[in-house]
Protein backbone atom coordinates (compact mmCIF):
# COMPACT_ATOMS: atom_id res chain seq x y z
CA UNK A 1 0.00 0.00 0.00
CA UNK A 2 1.26 3.38 -0.69
CA UNK A 3 2.29 5.82 1.87
CA UNK A 4 0.04 8.90 0.58
CA UNK A 5 1.98 12.25 1.60
CA UNK A 6 -0.28 14.48 -0.52
CA UNK A 7 -3.82 15.12 -0.31
CA UNK A 8 -6.16 18.09 -2.04
CA UNK A 9 -9.73 18.24 -2.11
CA UNK A 10 -11.80 18.38 -5.46
CA UNK A 11 -15.25 20.13 -6.64
CA UNK A 12 -17.53 18.10 -7.74
CA UNK A 13 -18.90 19.67 -10.78
CA UNK A 14 -22.57 18.94 -12.16
CA UNK A 15 -20.83 18.81 -15.39
CA UNK A 16 -18.85 15.48 -13.68
CA UNK A 17 -22.34 13.83 -13.35
CA UNK A 18 -23.15 11.53 -15.89
CA UNK A 19 -27.01 10.22 -16.65
CA UNK A 20 -26.91 7.54 -13.23
CA UNK A 21 -26.54 10.53 -11.14
CA UNK A 22 -22.31 9.49 -10.73
CA UNK A 23 -19.25 10.86 -11.28
CA UNK A 24 -18.42 9.28 -15.00
CA UNK A 25 -15.50 7.32 -15.11
CA UNK A 26 -13.11 9.16 -17.52
CA UNK A 27 -13.61 12.60 -14.66
CA UNK A 28 -11.61 10.01 -12.43
CA UNK A 29 -8.72 10.69 -15.15
CA UNK A 30 -9.04 14.74 -14.54
CA UNK A 31 -9.48 14.45 -10.80
CA UNK A 32 -5.90 12.53 -11.10
CA UNK A 33 -4.53 15.66 -13.49
CA UNK A 34 -6.15 18.20 -10.62
CA UNK A 35 -4.34 16.73 -7.80
CA UNK A 36 -1.38 16.83 -9.85
CA UNK A 37 -1.49 20.30 -10.54
CA UNK A 38 -1.66 21.09 -6.56
CA UNK A 39 1.01 18.68 -5.85
CA UNK A 40 3.46 20.23 -8.49
CA UNK A 41 2.36 23.45 -6.96
CA UNK A 42 2.41 23.02 -3.26
CA UNK A 43 5.43 20.57 -3.29
CA UNK A 44 7.79 21.70 -5.81
CA UNK A 45 6.65 25.33 -5.92
CA UNK A 46 6.00 24.75 -9.46
CA UNK A 47 2.64 24.95 -11.76
CA UNK A 48 2.51 22.13 -14.41
CA UNK A 49 1.99 24.89 -17.15
CA UNK A 50 5.54 26.56 -16.27
CA UNK A 51 7.32 23.30 -16.77
CA UNK A 52 7.10 20.31 -19.67
CA UNK A 53 6.10 17.17 -18.29
CA UNK A 54 4.53 14.32 -20.22
CA UNK A 55 2.26 11.75 -18.98
CA UNK A 56 3.49 8.70 -20.62
CA UNK A 57 1.03 5.66 -18.31
CA UNK A 58 -2.57 6.06 -16.83
CA UNK A 59 -3.84 3.37 -15.08
CA UNK A 60 -7.56 3.41 -12.73
CA UNK A 61 -8.52 0.73 -10.99
CA UNK A 62 -12.34 1.83 -9.99
CA UNK A 63 -13.80 0.16 -6.81
CA UNK A 64 -17.02 2.47 -6.36
CA UNK A 65 -19.03 5.08 -7.86
CA UNK A 66 -18.65 8.25 -6.65
CA UNK A 67 -21.83 9.86 -6.11
CA UNK A 68 -22.99 13.63 -6.92
CA UNK A 69 -23.09 14.65 -3.67
CA UNK A 70 -20.12 13.29 -1.84
CA UNK A 71 -17.10 15.53 -1.07
CA UNK A 72 -14.17 14.27 -3.24
CA UNK A 73 -10.36 13.84 -2.36
CA UNK A 74 -7.15 12.90 -3.93
CA UNK A 75 -3.99 11.29 -2.02
CA UNK A 76 -0.70 10.99 -3.67
CA UNK A 77 2.52 10.33 -3.33
CA UNK A 78 5.38 10.36 -5.57
CA UNK A 79 7.88 7.22 -5.41
CA UNK A 80 10.56 5.33 -7.33
CA UNK A 81 12.19 8.68 -9.22
CA UNK A 82 13.87 7.86 -12.18
CA UNK A 83 16.39 9.43 -14.12
CA UNK A 84 13.26 11.45 -15.96
CA UNK A 85 10.76 9.89 -14.93
CA UNK A 86 7.90 10.97 -11.83
CA UNK A 87 5.71 8.39 -10.78
CA UNK A 88 2.52 8.84 -8.43
CA UNK A 89 0.15 6.46 -7.11
CA UNK A 90 -2.76 8.20 -6.08
CA UNK A 91 -6.27 7.08 -4.35
CA UNK A 92 -9.32 8.69 -4.83
CA UNK A 93 -11.67 8.71 -2.01
CA UNK A 94 -15.28 10.06 -1.70
CA UNK A 95 -16.45 10.88 2.08
CA UNK A 96 -13.23 9.64 3.43
CA UNK A 97 -14.00 5.84 1.42
CA UNK A 98 -11.78 4.31 -1.77
CA UNK A 99 -13.56 4.97 -4.92
CA UNK A 100 -10.60 3.67 -7.26
CA UNK A 101 -6.47 4.15 -6.77
CA UNK A 102 -4.76 4.79 -9.58
CA UNK A 103 -1.10 5.13 -10.79
CA UNK A 104 0.49 7.54 -13.60
CA UNK A 105 4.27 8.09 -15.11
CA UNK A 106 5.21 11.59 -15.93
CA UNK A 107 8.48 12.28 -18.05
CA UNK A 108 10.00 15.69 -17.47
CA UNK A 109 10.87 16.58 -21.44
CA UNK A 110 12.92 19.14 -23.08
CA UNK A 111 11.14 22.40 -23.58
CA UNK A 112 12.20 21.43 -27.28
CA UNK A 113 10.27 18.62 -26.90
CA UNK A 114 13.46 16.89 -28.20
CA UNK A 115 13.79 13.63 -25.86
CA UNK A 116 13.88 13.98 -21.97
CA UNK A 117 15.77 16.03 -18.95
CA UNK A 118 16.35 15.07 -15.62
CA UNK A 119 14.29 15.36 -12.72
CA UNK A 120 15.84 18.64 -10.72
CA UNK A 121 17.70 17.98 -7.54
CA UNK A 122 15.55 20.98 -6.13
CA UNK A 123 12.53 18.61 -6.92
CA UNK A 124 14.17 15.54 -5.65
CA UNK A 125 15.30 16.91 -2.37
CA UNK A 126 10.97 18.33 -2.08
CA UNK A 127 9.83 15.14 -2.91
CA UNK A 128 11.70 13.45 -0.19
CA UNK A 129 11.31 15.83 2.08
CA UNK A 130 6.89 15.45 1.56
CA UNK A 131 7.95 11.72 2.18
CA UNK A 132 9.39 12.11 5.95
Amino acid sequence: MADYSYETEIDVRLRDIDFMGHVNNAVYATYLEQAREAYFRDVLGISLEETTTVLVSLEIEYERPIEADETVTVALCASDLGESSLPMAYEIRADGKRAATARTVQVLAEPDGDGSRSIPDEWRRRIENRRD
